[in-house]
């Protein structure tokens, strides 16, 4: 794991370990790196890392602000949010995903 880490460290790559005993938490990031195997990792990428980085931002900005999820009763996670604070959805702005492709 040593290797590994100090690979990241290298290229400024942050790591975030989950807690020993963690089930919970578990749960939640296996669930997600299914819905990014599902729709992100199987189309094609760009060969350079920018050119990933920039795909995908704007996949997270579509999963966080566009793409319905079942969990949140067909809402995307920032409308969910909004209308849990009873505000309106932000627009705009430095996004942690987005995605240039119409998704079903």
């Amino acid at each position: 794991m040593a290797e590994f880490e100090e690979a990241c460290q290298m290229h400024n790559i942050k790591l975030f370990v989950l807690p020993p005993k963690s089930p919970k938490l578990n749960g939640h990031v296996e669930r997600m790196q299914r819905t990014f195997r599902d729709e992100f990792y199987t189309r094609p990428l760009p060969a350079r890392i920018a050119g990933i980085q920039t795909e995908l931002n704007e996949y997270l900005d579509y999963y966080n602000r566009r793409r319905p999820h079942r969990a949140l009763n067909g809402l995307a996670p920032l409308e969910y949010l909004a209308m849990m604070q009873e505000e309106s959805v932000p627009q705009g702005g430095e996004s942690q995903m987005y995605w240039p492709i119409t998704f079903p």
